[in-house]
This record gives C-alpha cells, sequence and structure tokens, in this order.
C-alpha cells in the first residue's frame, strides 16, 4: 500500500513562495507581512506594521502568479500555493512608475529639510526614481496648517499616504486630521484649523515617511548624521518609555522612540518626547552654591561638601530625607545608606502623598501593561489615564475597540478615547464609599470602618468584573493620593479578591517602586513625608526637589522648611529653594546620567548619559558617594558605577492595613486635586513648548454649574477661594463634568500652591 501525502502545514499557516523562497506564513497575513519576516525588501509609504492598512501609496506593488496586473503587497493576503516575485521587471516598472508620479509635485527641500538623511521618500527615490523628470508642469503647493507648538508642517512635501489620519484616528483615537478635497487637490489637516490636542502628537511626525510633518522644537537645529543616539527612558511617568536621545556635541536636541513592546511599542508620549526643551533652563545650577548672609555665592565643590557634611552631621538622627519619586536606584540607595550611616530614619520620597495609614509604597502591576491592551473589564478609580500615562490609555484604547467594558469611579467625568460602560462622578470623600458599593455587590468582605454607599452602577460593575475572563482594577493619582487613600486601597483588595480581577496601582513618581525597593522609605520609628513637614524637623536634605511644587502642600512645606537648616541637591536653584537652602550641590537630570529607573511592571531598565552635564554638575551618585565619604560614612568604598550596583539589594517592603480616621463633614467645596499632564515635575516646568500647548490650561478652577451659579459665579469670572490657610485668585470655568461640591484644582501652579490638596474651600471674594 502506497503511502499517502500528509500536509506539514499547521492549520493556521499557509504555503507560499516569494522570490523562490518556500516559506509559511499566518492565514490573513499580507505579503508585505511575510516578505518582512523572510527578510525579502518591499518598498513602501503607506504601510506601517501598527497602523490600519490603507493601500493607497502603490508603492508596494509586486507579481502575483495567475494574477493579471501587481498587486499591492500590504493588501493583498496570503494564499495556499501563492507564488510572488519582487524583481520582475513589470513589478519594478510599475514601483518606478508610482515613484514617478509620487516626485511629480515633491518640492525639491532636501537641502534644507529636516527630513533629510532620514526620509523614507528619499532613499526610495535613489532606488526607484528617475535621474530626469519628465513633467515640466509647475509644482502644486499647498498652504501650511499651524497645528500648534509641537509639530511642524510643509505640506506641499507631502504625499498622501494618511498614516498621520490613520495614527490619530486609530491609535491616538482623536480623529484630528484628515483627507480634504479630491484627486491632485487632496491636502491633510484638521479641517477646522485648531492644534493637535492629543498627548500623543509627536508621532505623527515618525510615521510621516517624508518632510511633511516635523519636530518644531527641533526644526533646523542639526542634520540627521551630525547627531548621536544614546539608549534612555522616560522619567515623567512610572511606564518607563524607551527612547533615544539625539545629541550634539552633548547638547541633547531631539527625543525619538525605541521599540519594546512590553513598554512604549514604537511610541512616545510628547511629554517624554519634548521635555529635553527644559534641560537648558536659564535657572540650572553649573556650580555648587553656598549661602552667605541673606546671597549667594559659588564656591568649589570641596567646601560646599565640607559645609553640607557640616550641617548633616549636626542634624543626626533629627535630620529628614526626602527625594523626588523620579531618582534613579543607584541615588536612592545611597541616600538610604546615608540616613543609617547618620542614623536618622526620617527619609522618605511620596512627596504628594496624604493618607501613610496603611504604609502603603508602590507595587508592580499585578496586569502587566502589555496585556490591558486584551482586558475584558476595566474599572478605573480616581484616574485619569490619558494624562497620568498617555501610552497606558492608548493601550486601553486599543481594549475598548476589541470590546473591552471600561468603568469609571471618578470625581471629575475626564475624556477618554474609548467608549465607558458605566460611570459614578462623586465628590473625592464620596469615591471610598463608591468604590466599597462595588466591593460589597461583589460579595467582599470589607474592614470594618469602610462603609458603603449604594448607587446604581455597583451591581453592573461587580458582575462585570466577576464575569469578566480579564478583569482590571486601576487607581489612580486621584485615588492614591487621596485623604483617605488607605481607604480607597483596602476596598480596592477586597473587590480584586472577591472577583478574580487584578489590581494595578499607579506608582506615583517614574521610580516609586525602585525606590520603595532600594530602601528610600521610613525606618523603625521614622516620620514618613507627611509627618515630616507636619511637625518640622531642624534639618533636611532634598534630592531633585521643588518645594513649592513638588510636594502635596507647597504652602505648608515652604513653611516647614524656612526654619530648618536644608542641603539640596538639585538640578535648578528655583526662587524658592534660594530662599530655604544653606547649600546647593548641582546634579545631573536622567538624560545626563547613567542610572536605573523600575517601571510600573517592576521591570529595572537603564538610561545612559546622553548630554553633557552643564558646567560642574556632577551625576547625583558621585556627588553622595563624595559626601558619604567627606563624612567618613560605611558603605561608600565604591569608586564607580559598577561597584555600587554590585552592594544593591532590594526588597520589597511589607504591606500595611491600617486605616485613616474618617473624614470631617465640613462645610465648603471639596478640592479635586490632579497634576497637569506638562507641569509634573522641575524638567516639564521648563519645557516652554509642552507648557505652549493648549493642554497646558493654566491654573482655574472648574466648578459644576449647580455650585457656580449657588455662589454667584460664572465661567470666565475671577474667584478667590480660601481654606481657612491660604488663599488663591482663579479664573473660573463652569463643567457638568465636575461632581457638584467639588472644585477640580490642578496643582503644580504658583497661583494654586497656597491652599491645601484635600482642602474644603469657600469663596471669600470674586
Amino acid at each position: 500500500m502506497s503511502a499517502q501525502p500528509t500536509n506539514n502545514t499547521a492549520p493556521d499557516l499557509v504555503n507560499i513562495e516569494i522570490d523562490g523562497k518556500p516559506m509559511q506564513a499566518p492565514k490573513g497575513s499580507m505579503i508585505i507581512q511575510a516578505a518582512d519576516k523572510a527578510g525579502v525588501a518591499i518598498p513602501r509609504f503607506c504601510y506601517h506594521e501598527k497602523l490600519p492598512i490603507a493601500a493607497n501609496c502603490r508603492m508596494c506593488l509586486v507579481d502575483v502568479e495567475k494574477m493579471p496586473k501587481p498587486a499591492p503587497a500590504c493588501a493583498t493576503p496570503v494564499m495556499e500555493g501563492m507564488k510572488v516575485t519582487t524583481q520582475t521587471k513589470r513589478a519594478l516598472d510599475a514601483q518606478r512608475n508610482v515613484m514617478e508620479f509620487l516626485l511629480i509635485n515633491h518640492p525639491l527641500d532636501c537641502p534644507i529639510c529636516d527630513q533629510g538623511g532620514e526620509c523614507e521618500l528619499q532613499d526610495l527615490a535613489m532606488g526607484y526614481g528617475r535621474s530626469v523628470s519628465r513633467f515640466v508642469e509647475r509644482k502644486r503647493v499647498v498652504p501650511d496648517e499651524d497645528l500648534g507648538s509641537l509639530v511642524a508642517t510643509d505640506m506641499t512635501r507631502c504625499i498622501q499616504c494618511t498614516r498621520c489620519i490613520r495614527f490619530t484616528a486609530d491609535v491616538a483615537g482623536t480623529f484630528e486630521l484628515g483627507g480634504m478635497y479630491r484627486g491632485e487637490r487632496l491636502q491633510i489637516g484638521t479641517y477646522d484649523g485648531k492644534p493637535l490636542m492629543t498627548e500623543l502628537s509627536g508621532n505623527v511626525i515618525d510615521v510621516c515617511p517624508v518632510g511633511a510633518l516635523t519636530n518644531k522644537v527641533f526644526r533646523f537645529r542639526a542634520r540627521a548624521w551630525e547627531l548621536i543616539a544614546r539608549e534612555s527612558l522616560g522619567y515623567h511617568d512610572a511606564l518607563g518609555s524607551n527612547l533615544y536621545l539625539h545629541a550634539r556635541r552633548g547638547d541633547v536636541l531631539r527625543t525619538v522612540p525605541r521599540d519594546n513592546e512590553a513598554v512604549n511599542e514604537c511610541w512616545l508620549s510628547d511629554r517624554d518626547r519634548y521635555s529635553h526643551e527644559g534641560l537648558y533652563a536659564g535657572d540650572r545650577v553649573t556650580r555648587p552654591l553656598v549661602r552667605e548672609g541673606d546671597g549667594w555665592r559659588e564656591a568649589s565643590w570641596d567646601e560646599a561638601l565640607a559645609q553640607a557634611a557640616k550641617l548633616l552631621k549636626e542634624a543626626g538622627e533629627s535630620l529628614g530625607v526626602l527625594a523626588h519619586p523620579a531618582t534613579t536606584n543607584e541615588e536612592g540607595a545611597q541616600l538610604a545608606t546615608l540616613a543609617k550611616g547618620l542614623a536618622t530614619a526620617h527619609i522618605d520620597h511620596r512627596l504628594k502623598a496624604l493618607d501613610f495609614a496603611d504604609a502603603a509604597f508602590a507595587e508592580p502591576f499585578q496586569l502587566p501593561a502589555a496585556e490591558l491592551e486584551q482586558a475584558d473589564v476595566v474599572l478605573l478609580v480616581g484616574c485619569n489615564l490619558r494624562h497620568e500615562l498617555p501610552l497606558l490609555h492608548q493601550r486601553l484604547h486599543k481594549a475598548g475597540r476589541a470590546g473591552a467594558k471600561v468603568f469609571c469611579i471618578n470625581p471629575v467625568d475626564f475624556e477618554f478615547t474609548f467608549p465607558v460602560a458605566g460611570k459614578r462622578i462623586v465628590a473625592p470623600s464620596q469615591l471610598p464609599g463608591a468604590l466599597a458599593a462595588v466591593a460589597r455587590a461583589a460579595g467582599a468582605s470589607l474592614p470594618a470602618g469602610i462603609a458603603a454607599a449604594d448607587h446604581d452602577g455597583a451591581k453592573a460593575m461587580a458582575e462585570a468584573l466577576a464575569k469578566g475572563g480579564k478583569a482590571v482594577i486601576v487607581l489612580g493619582e486621584m485615588a492614591e493620593n487621596h485623604a483617605q487613600a488607605s481607604w480607597l486601597r483596602a476596598a480596592a483588595r477586597a473587590l480584586a479578591s472577591a472577583t478574580g480581577a487584578s489590581l494595578n496601582r499607579i506608582p506615583q513618581g517614574a521610580n516609586a517602586i525602585g525606590l520603595a525597593r532600594h530602601g528610600l522609605r521610613p525606618g523603625q520609628g521614622g516620620h514618613d513625608a507627611g509627618a515630616m513637614l507636619a511637625s518640622p524637623l531642624p534639618a533636611y536634605l532634598l534630592y531633585g526637589i521643588e518645594p513649592q511644587f513638588d510636594f502635596a502642600h507647597g504652602a505648608q512645606a515652604l513653611k516647614a522648611l524656612s526654619g530648618a537648616k536644608v542641603v539640596a541637591f538639585a538640578a535648578y536653584a528655583g526662587e524658592d529653594l534660594r530662599k530655604l537652602a544653606q547649600v546647593i550641590l548641582p546634579i545631573g537630570l536622567l538624560p545626563e546620567i547613567d542610572g536605573t529607573l523600575t517601571n510600573l511592571d517592576g521591570t529595572d531598565q537603564h538610561a545612559f548619559a546622553g548630554g553633557k552635564l552643564p558646567g560642574e554638575a556632577r551625576p547625583g551618585w558621585r556627588a553622595l558617594r563624595a559626601l558619604g565619604g567627606q563624612m567618613g560614612l560605611p558603605g561608600f568604598d565604591y569608586t564607580d558605577l559598577a561597584g555600587l550596583r554590585a552592594g544593591l539589594s532590594p526588597k520589597a517592603p511589607a504591606a500595611g492595613d491600617g486605616l485613616a480616621p474618617a473624614p470631617k463633614d465640613d462645610a465648603g467645596l471639596e478640592r479635586i486635586t490632579s497634576t497637569p499632564i506638562y507641569r509634573g515635575d522641575a524638567v516639564l516646568r521648563r519645557a516652554t513648548a509642552l507648557n505652549a500647548h493648549p493642554l497646558t490650561v493654566g491654573a482655574r478652577v472648574l466648578l459644576h454649574p449647580e455650585d457656580a451659579l449657588s455662589r454667584g459665579l460664572s465661567d470666565g469670572a475671577m474667584a478667590k477661594l480660601g481654606d481657612g490657610h491660604g488663599n488663591a485668585v482663579l479664573p473660573v470655568q463652569v463643567s457638568k463634568r465636575v461632581a457638584k461640591g467639588a472644585a477640580w484644582i490642578e496643582s503644580d501652579y504658583e497661583a494654586t500652591a497656597p491652599i491645601a490638596p484635600a482642602a474644603r474651600l469657600a469663596v471669600v471674594g470674586a
């Protein structure tokens, strides 16, 4: 009996042949995807692996056996037995003809175009273009459109690949760009003439294959071949986006994404892309500064370190050590060693937290960031995800497009780019009760003292979380920095346990998880950040902090620090820091140093110095090693970064279960506090282009129409708000998105610093 033929093809694969090479490809995939996997080069303009297929440039035409004419490789699915050739005369002639048509109207801008040297059209024109054009007609000219402070336009160069349109529609979810007119008059623009509002707008620069959309901050600064690329990380949120710093002669001129599917894919948020502009602000510290009377003078490192060591030794166990939550693991471990050597237990990085009752620290996501796009059910609590973690919001946008149910319990009806299945908008004091109601509806056992406030959507949220295949609860900034954050965390844990959902608490700082692991937390009997300011200590070491903005209550911080001796390690010498400190030691920022950050998945990632340090500034780890050596403390005997890292022993802190006291039922508007997307740290606050963006709305107060009417306030009016300790004069905006009985006021503005983050506010003047 003869042997029967066998089919070695997996059920989801087909056998094809490309340029004579047999291979297998997934069913439903396109020829261009199979060719890329096989290493066969096919030219393209409109195709991008992360964008929906458009098939409108026709540059990828290839020959397919039994097809009467060349087929677009990006839009032709593979089939069993298909034979594709990319180098036949018919295919090459088709590609050359397409190139000729593309170049008819394209201007000869290469010598002045920012895309020159890294332009896809340039590259392919070398291989497929003609040396002489057969067209002598006038080229068309397209007027440019002002897309805001981040993206520059030269739309005459546009080849209508529509990548930018598909990015804003399908990836960013904002539908801001589109095609206008038809035929040879087709133009890409916003139609309404408004700037791009998406927090991911800079990615249209990366996807544009020509110089039609370019980086406005980088415009005319350098040529591509002059730049040196260095691997680094985003340090303005806990995602830790992977990126390249492009520097010329030590100056960082541009930031571009570095592919990492587990973190940021191939995208970059605008604040990570453009923040480098803030590195070169006018108040950057370039030499050590020592107070002399009421003024300052520049000093040598030896003198400044000697004075700093004297102040810290005198304080000893009464010293408070406070570090910015974006501090690297290496620096954080050194600060912990320094505190241990001085016998002080007062050390912390949780600068904006209000509730320390459960001794909570940042912890890794239970559902990794990359898997969020596969979630079936998501509950957002106290979370404006679009501004807190723009690229995590983009992942959730993909989940929403795939049919995920997203629920929200928030004090503001925030704008998302995905449909919301249900929401509960309540004042901040009602957030714990609203979440507890969902937990109780799920049959969870709540800690004593947490009262559930039943609401219509509680049962639907609980059932969805219990029945969803992959469910996750996300606690955002307004939950983690809530005055009863311990209640919210306890209710969230109970709900997650009852439904089987994952719990993702967003770390409040780019390296909050790493710092907690490396000992930057209160020791036995030590004060937390809140207690250090509520009961002032005689001396403080501040690391990378701007007191007026980086603490939860800027006015309280300034008051506590004003009566103490302060040694500051800082990149900037702002006015408030100059008033408080006795010694200011200049240190480098992450783009200028080597360091490690731990992202929200708990993954350690390395950054490498891309820019040069200004003046006599030093990497923070070097300055701390010198200070520890000056004081003769143990643990500072290494000589390089490798030696420092060899001595690191990260350990996750134990979680507590305490609960904050119940809030007082005071009269007045409850303040809703959130961090502006482009003012979350010192570098962002100095990035000119980001602060000129419409998303930087400025200091203001948003009120529900009923609250505004009852207080005699209208849209555009100026209101003087007070919490009994400080006042703020702010313009009023009336919005139904704000919960009744609450006032939404963003932090990190000088005008909002005098009032407490969880204050009850009264209108004391208008």
